[in-house]
This record gives structure tokens, C-alpha cells and sequence, in this order.
């Protein structure tokens, strides 16, 4: 089911960063040292922004990545 809150996700298992696209702002953020299996939950999460909510939203070091710093991923 598509989100209304995350527009699109990415996920780098080398460098464990995750990039989450949000709807409203249309900005990307980068979590740091996600793990795998929360990254293969939240893909697999059928509500996705309850799932951001309560398992990676202030739980991972992260930070706004520029606009012009946004390559698809």
C-alpha cells in the first residue's frame, strides 16, 4: 500500500544509511547504522510512517541531505 507520508526509501547495506524521501516537505533524510532486518521490516511494513514513528524516527543519528545533493538511489 503506498504511503502518505514517505514517498520513497532507499537503503545502503554497505554504509547501513538509510534515505527516507517524506510526502509534505519532500525532503530526504539519512538514518545512520540502520540494521538489515529494520530496513526489510519497513519495506515490508504495511502502514510505513506508523513503522518510520515507532521504530527509526529518534532512534538513528541522522541529517537532512541537501537538495542538490539528492541523487536517486
Amino acid at each position: 500500500m503506498p504511503s502518505t507520508s514517505i514517498r520513497k526509501m532507499a537503503y545502503d547495506p554497505d554504509s547501513r544509511i538509510l534515505s527516507v524521501w517524506f510526502v509534505a516537505s519532500d525532503k530526504r533524510y539519512e538514518f545512520e547504522e540502520v540494521p538489515p532486518a529494520t530496513f526489510a521490516a519497513f519495506k515490508a511494513a504495511f502502514a510505513k510512517g506508523r513503522f518510520f514513528n515507532e521504530h527509526i524516527r529518534n532512534r538513528f543519528r541522522y541529517r537532512q541531505v541537501a537538495a542538490g545533493n539528492d541523487a536517486s538511489c
